[in-house]
């Protein structure tokens, strides 16, 4: 049966012309037709609609009729309107408080209207959501319905200005001594390994040290054999491309995923970024007893400034652990902020020139395994942007008009993420940018990070493990290259893959 046609029908009669089905249920041979109109309906108008009814019904089986009045309330309609978002537009629903939402009822249906910020309007048009929710709507509710959007200036208060402490403030690379050394391709056991998460200027000779968690041998063009490698130390993760000597070859084939390995290498610009090319592997630990030492900083912001973080949910991913019960501890026992920026270009160290711009900030919250909580925003940028980053972004010098400053933003969110892990697509990116311009506030961002590439590295056989790519894996679907869609599906990318290995990663 289609429900399309046979409303049709029904609605040809006087008391049903807004009537809409509520469900059918069959039991003892009787197919039972729930309608609920907003219209004072008659006998005739009940009779009229067994008879369509017994068109639509299975040959076997009597057709009966139950009929309601139904008058939608502006309540109910609102929580129609926010539950259809949650449900279908988790990334809308983000934007989007109960009393942002304004309905006003009309005889036959009525209209309905979403207040939102100019740029969030133009994003939640291109999804198409008015017109699916003004198609539900009409599926729950009698009558017809319309809507749009409304924009509103948000209102962002007078900044209060924290002043910054008299000491200078001096960040210097920290080490830790290697441990449990043995040589496998070369080099002298080094003296310090640098902390993975200092590794944000150019150096020259330089180790690191930490745990292998992903190796994978891979062939050049040419059919050279070279290896890749993902390392964590506990305060940041490295990838590195290392090409070995034929007499070492089996040596560093034996170098397996839990390892402990040291790198002894330069941290150079190529292409413009940083990158740490390795010029010996040996085997090797940071102590056993290590913990990271913090950097000194500014204290915690007691209030937000311009980014008001609110709450926000996923449907799907809060029954992610319902078949295995509780999420793992370890998920239970911080929390964490899974990040995302979009930039001016990919310069992320003032060694390689001037330093790219951040004009967008998304984030998220997961706490006890739940995305709870959304920090977004624009950044005023001084500079035009160019027409790649503009075709790339769909971000353009008017969405920044206005825009709080960088120095602003990122004090906000070093208060959302204080005592948070921090999680991206190859975090180490756009952690390198977060670093740089919280430490020109002297804010140190020091938390623990993970890296969702080199997590789907570890638990995935994919073709490549870009952003989208690991998103199609899991079904998830989103606006790419926008800062807190990206930070969205990258939070529910890492849930997953918590959930397929159980824990975390290293």
């Amino acid at each position: 049966m289609r429900s399309k046609d046979y409303l049709t029908e029904i609605r040809r009669s006087e008391g049903l012309r807004r009537a809409i089905l509520r469900g059918i249920e069959i039991k003892d041979a009787v197919a039972t037709f729930f309608l609920a109109t907003d219209l004072i309906y008659s006998e005739n108008d009940k009779e009229y609609a067994r008879s369509v009814s017994e068109r639509y019904t299975p040959a076997g089986l009597t057709a009966e009729v139950k009929i309601t009045k139904s008058v939608p309330s502006a309540e109910g309609v609102r929580k129609g309107i926010l539950e259809t978002l949650k449900n279908r537009f988790p990334a809308v629903a983000a934007f989007v408080a109960p009393d942002d939402v304004e309905v006003d009822l009309e005889t036959g249906g009525g209209r309905f209207f979403i207040g939102v910020g100019e740029v969030e309007r133009n994003q939640f048009s291109a999804d198409g959501a008015i017109d699916v929710l003004s198609a539900e709507l009409g599926k729950k509710f009698c009558g017809i319905w319309h809507g749009e959007f409304r924009y509103f200036e948000k209102e962002k208060g007078q900044i209060e200005r924290e002043e910054l402490p008299p000491e200078e403030i001096l960040i210097a690379p920290r080490s830790f001594a290697v441990t449990d050394f043995s040589e496998i391709d070369g080099g002298e056991k080094p003296s310090r390994a640098i902390y993975i998460a200092d590794l944000v200027k150019e150096m020259q000779g330089v180790s690191v040290c930490g745990t292998v968690t992903y190796a994978e041998e891979r062939v050049t063009k040419s059919g050279k054999p070279y290896f890749s490698f993902t390392i964590s130390d506990g305060t940041g993760q490295l990838r590195i491309a290392y090409f070995t000597r034929k007499a070492t070859l089996e040596k560093v084939r034996g170098i397996k995923v839990g390892a402990g390995i040291c790198f002894t290498g330069d941290n150079e610009l190529f292409n413009g970024s940083l990158s740490f090319r390795a010029r010996t592997v040996n085997a090797g630990n940071p102590p056993a007893d290590f913990v990271p030492e913090p950097l000194p900083s500014r204290p915690v912001p007691s209030r937000y400034r311009t980014v008001f973080p609110v709450p926000v949910s996923d449907p799907v991913q809060s029954a992610l652990f319902e078949e295995q019960g509780a999420p793992p501890a370890q998920l239970c026992e911080r929390d964490f902020v899974v990040f995302d920026l979009e930039t001016t270009g990919l310069n992320n160290s003032p060694v390689g020139g001037a330093m790219d711009r951040i004009i967008e900030i998304g984030a998220v919250k997961i706490r006890n395994g739940k995305i709870c909580e959304k920090f977004s925003s624009f950044v005023a940028c001084p500079v035009r942007l160019s027409g790649e980053i503009i075709r790339l972004t769909g971000i353009n010098d008017e969405m920044l008009a206005g825009a709080p400053d960088i120095a602003d933003v990122v004090a906000d969110f070093y208060k959302f993420s204080a005592d948070c892990a921090l999680v991206g697509h190859n975090v180490q990116f756009d952690y390198k940018f977060i670093r740089h311009y919280g430490e020109k506030e002297r804010y140190s961002f020091e938390q623990k990070t993970y890296d969702t590439v080199s997590f789907a590295q570890e638990m995935l056989r994919l073709s490549n493990y870009k952003l989208n790519t690991v998103a199609d894996h899991f079904g998830f679907t989103f606006n790419h290259h926008r800062a807190y869609d990206d930070a969205f599906v990258t939070a529910k990318i890492f849930l997953a893959l918590v959930k397929l290995k159980n824990g975390l990663p290293k």
